[in-house]
């Protein structure tokens, strides 16, 4: 079965990457299941990233992922 990630990067490999705007717009859209935040998480951690560096890559807000942090680290 596929994540909510996966799903991601299939996407932005088939499409690639938007406008800003629509990205913006897509991004209002997603939703993330607990084991996709601790996926980001683990990400960030083992490839040792600050939340900058990793909302810019999973193309998401900075504010989410220390929202993320303080709820299941």
């Amino acid at each position: 079965m596929l994540s909510a990630l996966d799903i991601v990067e299939l996407n932005n490999r088939i499409f690639g990457t938007k406008d800003q705007n629509l990205k913006k717009m897509n991004q209002k859209l997603r939703s993330y299941n607990e084991s996709d935040i601790l996926r980001i998480l683990n990400y960030q951690k083992n490839h040792r990233m600050n939340n900058l560096q990793v909302a810019e890559h999973f193309g998401m807000s900075r504010n989410t992922l220390t929202k993320w942090r303080r709820i299941f680290q």
